[in-house]
């Protein structure tokens, strides 16, 4: 397979996987192309290369940087702004992470805690103790996920590897 051919088999497979990390496509097909490119690229180049319009790929520009996936660089005596992604896939993998705590995790850990401190009125003893049962359950549950997740995000790659090896054994 010659280089171009992967490449693009890549850049596929990344969107696939980054849509279902609750990243759209374009967006997941713009950071595997970074991902892969020895040089930074323009818009333009990104625009040529996946075959998109301006306004998309400005937009999935700008949430990549917003992720801090990708960084701006210009080049003396060019005009033109460049992209590129870090190539530390572990990094890239804590800030996907974080991102994602961010804007999945944190919000329903914020709705259970205020289910679990309102006074619950309106139905039978047992329903009201049922539902504030399983609130509790899903916070506990949450809240294990988050540390674990906090964990991850702030380790390095040794830990990590250490960990998931005693968990594994």
């Amino acid at each position: 397979m010659d280089l171009e051919e992967a490449k693009k088999k890549f850049i596929h497979s990344w969107g696939t996987l980054g849509s279902q990390w609750g990243i759209n496509r374009t967006m997941s097909q713009i950071h595997a192309l970074l991902l892969v490119s020895a040089q930074p690229l323009s818009t333009e180049g990104i625009m040529q290369d996946l075959n998109i319009s301006r306004g998309n790929a400005n937009m999935n520009l700008r949430a990549l940087m917003d992720w801090g996936l990708i960084s701006k660089e210009h080049k003396p005596g060019d005009r033109k702004e460049y992209f590129a992604a870090g190539k530390d896939i572990w990094e890239t993998a804590r800030k996907i992470t974080a991102e994602r705590r961010k804007r999945e995790i944190e919000p329903v850990l914020q709705v259970l805690d205020q289910l679990k401190k309102e006074s619950i009125t309106g139905g039978n003893k047992e329903d009201i103790m049922a539902f504030q049962a399983t609130i509790q359950g899903l916070d506990d549950f949450t809240g294990k996920a988050n540390d674990i997740v906090g964990k991850f995000i702030k380790s390095d790659s040794n830990w990590f590897y250490k960990t998931l090896m005693k968990l594994l054994h």
